[in-house]
């Protein structure tokens, strides 16, 4: 049986993918620029997300306003696990909280139909004062997933999961040191 709290990704030797969802102007421009650009807004947190099937979830499949575009984010690994060392977890004291650059939650995995299932996936806030480096420096490509959402949607609800399974890229356990896992996904 798998943890409850463990980092599911797809992940090379040097990169991660974690998913997005914008609206199609945010998108279309981020995929002309190879990176992000205006309309993007710099001056929020932006939750990245290395679970395609919570994302989807999230966005109901690229049709909720504002998230009608599924974008797969590949940045550096270096990039990821620098996020994570900054990370303070949501639930701790709201102070520490408040100054952290970069925010981690856990919810609830959820199946190609939505069901929550009994272990949870990461969402990773990257703040205001971190998000230059986000875009700037840890993203290596970015890729437009929305028609292989739309796809796996419109087969999970004709009774075809399986068939929709196979289009999400695969997601494995990530590993991370003794410390971070530790501090972000033991004693929760």
């Amino acid at each position: 049986m798998a943890p409850q709290f463990q980092i599911r990704a797809d992940y090379d030797a040097d990169t991660i993918v974690v998913y997005q969802a914008y609206a199609p102007a945010i998108a279309d421009a981020a995929l002309r620029a190879g990176r992000f650009v205006a309309p993007y807004s710099f001056h929020r947190m932006t939750w990245i997300k290395p679970s395609l099937p919570w994302l989807m979830h999230r966005s109901n499949w690229a049709r909720k306003p504002g998230q009608e575009r599924v974008l797969a984010v590949r940045i550096t690994r270096q990039g990821w696990e620098e996020a994570l060392f900054r990370a303070v977890l949501t639930t701790a004291d709201p102070a520490a909280v408040a100054r952290a650059a970069v925010h981690v939650q856990w919810d609830p995995e959820r199946s190609l139909r939505g069901a929550p299932l009994n272990h949870y996936s990461i969402q990773v806030g990257i703040g205001r004062d971190l998000i230059r480096t986000f875009t700037d420096d840890w993203i290596v490509g970015l890729t437009d997933l929305t028609s292989q959402v739309r796809k796996a949607a419109t087969l999970t609800q004709s009774g075809h999961a399986a068939k929709a399974q196979r289009l999400l890229p695969a997601e494995r356990p990530y590993p991370l040191s003794r410390a971070l896992e530790s501090r972000l996904c033991q004693g929760r």
